[in-house]
């Protein structure tokens, strides 16, 4: 069962897909892009990274909901975490995932 599961995440991963998680995971830590691949998010044995999982458990409407409040979030608290940086570039992200969406509805 394991294996199949695996198969169907890798799959579906294009080469493009496939060569950056190979790289975010071969990398010291120091070089890893905690925005937008974060190791935690993609490092398990399906090899598919979280987000994925989450926008095909959810209808558009809800992906692009939890986009929005991403982005939110991000800014709203940027200022209180000591990575202010880090926080604005992951509010970014959320923002450009829920444009790239809005843009294939368009």
């Amino acid at each position: 069962m394991r294996w199949s599961m695996y198969k169907r995440g890798v799959d579906k991963m294009n080469y493009k897909e496939y060569k950056e998680r190979l790289d975010a995971l071969s990398k010291p830590k120091s070089q890893t892009d905690m925005v937008n691949q974060p190791p935690h998010y993609a490092d398990n044995h399906l090899g598919i990274e979280c987000i994925r999982a989450i926008e095909a458990s959810m209808s558009p409407e809800e992906f692009k909901g939890m986009c929005k409040g991403n982005t939110i979030k991000y800014l709203w608290r940027y200022t209180y975490k000591g990575k202010p940086v880090e926080d604005l570039k992951k509010a970014r992200y959320y923002l450009d995932a829920l444009i790239e969406r809005v843009e294939k509805e368009t």
